[in-house]
């Protein structure tokens, strides 16, 4: 008796395995649709970021611009990220102790606030800006 039963499961296991497949071909194309998107998604977003670095957020700190913040950040790398070299590595660059105490304090808060400067930021610092 478990033989017969064991086959008539199995016969409906075929029977049902076109549909099966159907749904897992429906939810592959879903997944790659979704992607897509996505992808479209995270390129507009990139393509605003970078076309909106403008604006009041966007305008220097104690004359420190945010591309020369991300130079500055980029340079404590040298350094394995000391933030007490900071100052000195602002001086390479023209920037006051005090001024960039100003545009670190002033750049962190917007990066923070405002998700288009935080992007145009990452992209600077990251060099694919």
């Amino acid at each position: 008796m478990g033989l017969f039963k064991d086959l008539k499961g199995m016969k409906e296991t075929v029977a049902a395995a076109p549909e099966m497949i159907e749904q897992a071909q429906q939810m592959s194309a879903n997944a790659q649709q979704m992607a897509a998107q996505q992808q479209a998604m995270a390129q507009q977003q990139q393509a605003a970021a970078a076309g909106a670095a403008a604006g009041p957020d966007f305008e220097p700190i104690a004359g420190v611009s945010l591309e020369l913040y991300a130079e500055i950040s980029k340079g404590l790398a040298a350094v394995n990220y000391d933030q007490s070299q900071a100052p000195a590595i602002a001086a390479t660059k023209g920037v006051s102790g005090e001024n960039w105490q100003t545009a670190l304090d002033g750049w962190n808060a917007r990066i923070t606030a405002n998700p288009a400067v935080a992007s145009r930021f990452n992209a600077l610092y990251t060099g694919r800006a």
